[in-house]
């Protein structure tokens, strides 16, 4: 399971070193489950086989009595860290959302929305496990989520496109807009970070800083040919070290924040309008 980590999300694999043994277990299974469902939509078959798996796979998510150990472990984690079910629903319906012969997003709410669906509420499960209580500061780990999500959607613009989801416009233009807007995001998570226990703070703050760092290589392709031309861009091993080390700062900086109370922006307000978060948090 660790190997699948390793494999399919290795900015989380890099900052998973920070973390208890127990806590890396729980964001494993919470991982696998993810995966699974991410798998689901990702698959080449057709969309007809998709839907159905789909439904399967939520169906036995509901079931009381499911036999699915992946489910099973979500379930159990569900219950000792006290998550609604709902933040859990939400990740079915960004998923579902990808299940279309065309994906196309049309507003920035919409992608926001998405944004949250697939990966805010990952953030805020994280969150969970993690034993944050503070209800602002989980608002601000569904911004680093999103921030994630918009990152992702900045580096995987030419195979969504092969794939016919078209999240933003197939221009550099628009790659570099999706990539300060989640500048904002990551800006606004990071006070929330000093609300974790100290214990696993440091790894959130590694995870931040690299994923982060994906940003920045796509920018330095500096257009469309280049961006395409390097495929699939990954933080180099010398630019997470690099990212770790300047975390040691950002973990002292924290231990100043005092008082913390989040601080909506107009982003925020955007999701905001299509889901009530108190009800998630």
């Amino acid at each position: 399971m660790n190997n699948l980590l390793k494999k399919h999300a290795k900015s989380f694999y890099w900052a998973s070193f920070f973390l208890s043994k127990d806590t890396v277990k729980k964001s494993i299974s919470l991982y696998n489950f993810c995966r699974t469902l991410d798998d689901i939509a990702d698959n080449v078959s057709d969309l007809k086989n998709k839907k159905e798996n789909f439904a399967k796979f939520k169906k036995e998510f509901l079931s009381k009595n499911s036999k699915n150990s992946i489910i099973n472990e979500m379930k159990s984690i569900i219950k000792s860290e006290n998550i609604s079910e709902k933040i859990v629903l939400d990740l079915f319906d960004g998923v579902e959302m990808d299940l279309n012969q065309n994906v196309i997003i049309n507003s920035k709410k919409d992608l926001l929305v998405y944004s949250y669906r697939v990966a805010g509420t990952v953030g805020l499960m994280m969150s969970k496990i993690f034993k944050v209580e503070d209800k602002e500061a989980l608002r601000g780990a569904i911004d680093l989520g999103v921030a994630m999500q918009l990152t992702n959607i900045a580096r995987d613009v030419v195979e969504d496109k092969k794939n016919k989801r078209h999240y933003i416009e197939f221009n550099f233009s628009s790659i570099k807009k999706i990539i300060e807007e989640s500048e904002v995001f990551y800006q606004k998570s990071f006070n929330s970070i000093s609300k974790i226990p100290i214990r696993s703070r440091f790894s959130v703050i590694v995870a931040r800083r690299v994923y982060k760092k994906i940003g920045d290589h796509i920018l330095e392709k500096g257009n469309l040919e280049n961006y395409n031309e390097a495929g699939k861009i990954y933080v180099p091993l010398i630019s997470k070290i690099n990212e770790t080390f300047f975390s040691i700062f950002d973990f002292f900086r924290l231990l100043f924040v005092r008082n913390f109370k989040y601080e909506r922006h107009e982003s925020h307000n955007l999701l905001t309008q299509e889901l009530n978060i108190n009800e998630r948090i």
